[in-house]
């Protein structure tokens, strides 16, 4: 049987495919070339990230396909249902990138309270003429710990973030409407373990109390925060979103950064994405990455290695 890594795999998940068996074509083809490649070539499974949409239209024509696997957590790029509804099975890897976007949070948080995203443009064109000027101008930095951290949707990428968050010494708070307690573990190197109980903050008290937001949240219909929200938060607030893009107003938000509400807002995602707004990208209060939450060496050996694992039992 032939996998279609469209959007590519890790070499130890194609390495246990290949070890049962499978065959992995890991060519990239272009969406509107896609369902002509899958049926010349007789793909059986095929497997996608953010890149790669695979909608009703292409289910309908490819009946080769029995298997849909999306290396991530989202899969609002997937007509799930439909591929449901036609037999196949639909995957995903919810677990495996968690910490690692939980760590591209922080670093945004931890470059945002000491301006870093806004030094490091700056120093290279006048580090070497204004050094006094621009020191002084990132030298009212702060802390994170003893701040609180508000996160907005505790599943496990929340959670993550949750961990860090208390290993900073934050308060944590968070709001979901799905999850009323958790208990969270922190596991140590030496093995010691440390268990904390959560109970989930009603909404507007999380905005009006927290220092730091961060949304992790799938993808929404409406804005989880727009203009109301933001003029429900405290003043000096600063917002992360490694979600989705268009769970967060862009415009409410650079609304309220420009007033003084947000301080500095981190984004990993947009909304016009892959083309974010000009307004957002030369922002100077924004610091930004491309949508690499899970891009990091590990978490794609575990997205590879359960997707691997994961085609073996369904089709193996």
């Amino acid at each position: 049987m032939k996998v279609l890594a469209n959007d590519g795999i890790s070499a130890s998940g194609a390495e246990q495919l290949e070890a049962s068996g499978f065959e992995v074509i890991t060519t990239k083809v272009a969406q509107e070339q896609l369902q002509n490649f899958i049926n010349t070539n007789n793909i059986t499974a095929l497997l996608v990230r953010s890149a790669t949409e695979v909608r009703k239209p292409l289910l309908d024509k490819c009946p080769s396909l029995r298997l849909i696997g999306r290396g991530g957590v989202g899969m609002d790029n997937i007509d799930v249902g439909h591929a449901k509804s036609k037999g196949l099975h639909v995957i995903n890897t919810p677990a495996a990138s968690s910490l690692s976007v939980a760590e591209l949070v922080f670093a945004h948080l931890f470059g945002g309270v000491r301006f870093l995203y806004d030094a490091n443009r700056n120093m290279p064109l006048e580090g070497d003429s204004k050094f006094k000027q621009l020191k002084k101008a990132y030298a009212g930095g702060s802390e994170l710990r003893g701040k609180t951290l508000g996160i907005i949707g505790f599943g496990r990428i929340g959670q993550e973030v949750a961990k860090i968050g208390i290993g900073c010494g934050m308060q944590v708070i968070y709001h979901d409407p799905n999850t009323d307690e958790q208990d969270i573990a922190l596991h140590f190197f030496d093995g010691q373990e440390v268990s904390f109980k959560f109970k989930s903050t009603p909404m507007d008290t999380l905005l009006k109390t927290s220092d730091f937001i961060s949304l992790h949240v799938p993808a929404q219909k409406d804005y989880i925060l727009s203009s109301h929200e933001f003029n429900s938060m405290k003043d000096g607030v600063a917002i992360i979103n490694a979600s989705r893009g268009g769970t967060l107003d862009e415009v409410a938000l650079v609304e309220a950064i420009e007033s003084g509400k947000v301080t500095f807002a981190g984004l990993d995602v947009f909304e016009s994405e892959p083309s974010p707004e000009i307004r957002i990208l030369m922002h100077p209060n924004i610091s930004l990455s491309p949508h690499i939450g899970a891009a990091t060496k590990e978490a794609q050996d575990r997205i590879g290695l359960e997707l691997a694992s994961q085609i073996i039992t369904l089709l193996g």
